[in-house]
């Protein structure tokens, strides 16, 4: 049958379910339909797993019986760096090429026992290192607005997924804005949560004290309810935060009644801000003056510091994390003379050019004569941000930033010249040193269609904040 999905979110598509509009595997052949009719041209899913329509079967049958719950026969599409047992998890790299995962990721397993369809795997960053998903070792995916232009990264393939239909539903992980910035570019909604929130075993590391899993929907609460679903204590995590001390830090800022949220009014006057991006913020602060808030001008000059100390850490940890990685056990192999030449060459080949460089940085930072000078000043810095946001949270809600500096740029713009494309970042990375959750949510379209989006920082495992703007915003947006 057809199915039209203007408008169709988790919420929508759960009460068509249960009324038999259309089932889970009609649902499920639609979506499938749409990557066969756009997935040529846009390369964002790499693999239609083998078992989608045993799936859908499935959760039907669990429909049909009156049980499951609001994400039963949901589709969903992974990015490519998630373990799912038993399926091959590359991390859109040759070095991974034929890697199958040993086991379910922790989410995989919350969302399993949810009903999720698992659709497949879609195209990101190598190892989740850039903001374009251009460095994927299997081709540039492309932006649904404009093919000639970014999808954002480094999960762009989970966000174009959800843009064009070919999910209702992704998860992305988020180092220092690879969740927020491609849902922006892609004008769907993506959330970056507190750092501990949501359990990291089962995604393949870039920066260990950065990851975070995160979904990206249509909707505010689409995007919720998937993570009320993944988010939990995971015992097998060292960075999982346990339920008591996520509500120590609720606790901490429940004192916060005040309807108040602060913006840094500085950051619009940043070099190479795209001016339809600031005027679209500045028309979202009146939204929200609009709905009843005092906004608060903000001063934030720790946080200025985070692009520069999240390019020292993350590259030092991509350092360690990559070195497990030789070519030996799977992915690309090449030949040589001896067991190092073989390991240097193998490296050689597997990894992209973003990936080597990154390498290369975190080696050197973390080097001998480097590591006082750059590593541990960098780490000196992220506690004074940390402690910066602590400080704001005392006196405002959230905070309201842009999601990214420009719309989403051409393909090939500055793939070149890479401090340029981490200037893209330049919004979004201080919610990641911080550790504190964030949401980019979208906010209109340039003169040319394409999207713009706008994010809320809240403090530490208090994503309810988010949720209730969010919503706000976008209730706000369906009365006009």
């Amino acid at each position: 049958m057809q199915i039209n999905f203007k408008n169709l979110t988790i919420k929508s598509a759960h009460e068509h379910l249960l009324k038999g509009d259309f089932s889970v595997s009609e649902l499920t052949q639609a979506c499938i339909e749409n990557i066969k009719k756009q997935n040529g041209e846009l390369n964002v899913i790499l693999e239609v797993y083998d078992d989608v329509m045993e799936q859908a079967e499935k959760a039907d049958e669990i429909i049909k019986a009156g049980l499951g719950g609001p994400l039963t026969g949901i589709p969903l599409v992974l990015k490519d760096n998630i373990l799912i047992e038993g399926k091959i998890a590359s991390a859109a790299s040759k070095i991974l090429a034929n890697h199958r995962a040993t086991y379910d990721a922790f989410v995989i397993k919350k969302l399993r026992e949810a009903g999720v369809v698992f659709i497949g795997r879609a195209n990101m960053d190598e190892f989740a290192m850039g903001a374009s998903t251009e460095n994927s070792a299997y081709g540039v995916t492309k932006n649904p607005y404009d093919t000639t232009r970014v999808p954002g990264g480094s999960s762009g393939g989970s966000a174009v997924a959800v843009a064009s239909n070919m999910s209702l539903c992704s998860l992305g992980t988020d180092t220092g804005g690879s969740v927020r910035q491609p849902s922006a570019f892609c004008g769907v909604v993506g959330l970056k949560p507190t750092y501990g929130a949501v359990s990291r075993r089962g995604a393949i590391a870039m920066g260990n004290s950065l990851d975070q899993i995160g979904p990206i929907a249509h909707t505010v609460e689409d995007v919720e309810t998937i993570f009320n679903i993944i988010s939990g204590y995971d015992l097998k995590d060292s960075t999982s935060h346990n339920d008591e001390l996520r509500e120590v830090y609720r606790n901490r800022n429940k004192k916060i009644k005040i309807k108040k949220l602060g913006v840094p009014i500085s950051l619009l006057d940043t070099d190479g801000m795209d001016t339809e991006i600031k005027e679209n913020f500045k028309k979202m602060i009146e939204d929200f003056k609009g709905l009843g808030y005092e906004i608060v001008n903000i001063e934030m000059p720790m946080s200025e510091y985070s692009l520069p100390v999240y390019y020292i850490l993350m590259p030092a940890e991509v350092s360690t994390n990559l070195s497990r990685f030789d070519g030996i056990r799977y992915g690309e192999q090449k030949d040589g003379a001896n067991l190092l030449e073989v390991y240097k060459n193998s490296r050689g080949v597997g990894f992209g050019v973003e990936t080597r460089r990154r390498i290369i940085l975190g080696t050197y930072v973390l080097s001998h004569g480097y590591y006082d000078a750059y590593y541990n000043k960098a780490k000196a810095l992220r506690s004074l941000i940390e402690k910066e946001f602590d400080t704001i949270f005392k006196d405002v809600d959230a905070i309201l930033m842009p999601t990214t500096p420009t719309p989403a740029f051409k393909i090939g713009e500055k793939i070149k010249d890479p401090v340029s494309m981490y200037l893209a970042d330049i919004f979004t990375v201080s919610a990641n040193i911080g550790g504190v959750p964030a949401i980019s949510i979208p906010s209109g379209k340039t003169k040319e269609g394409l999207p713009i989006g706008f994010q809320i920082i809240a403090p530490k495992f208090c994503e309810d904040i988010l949720f209730s703007l969010g919503k706000e915003y976008e209730n706000l947006n369906k009365s006009r």
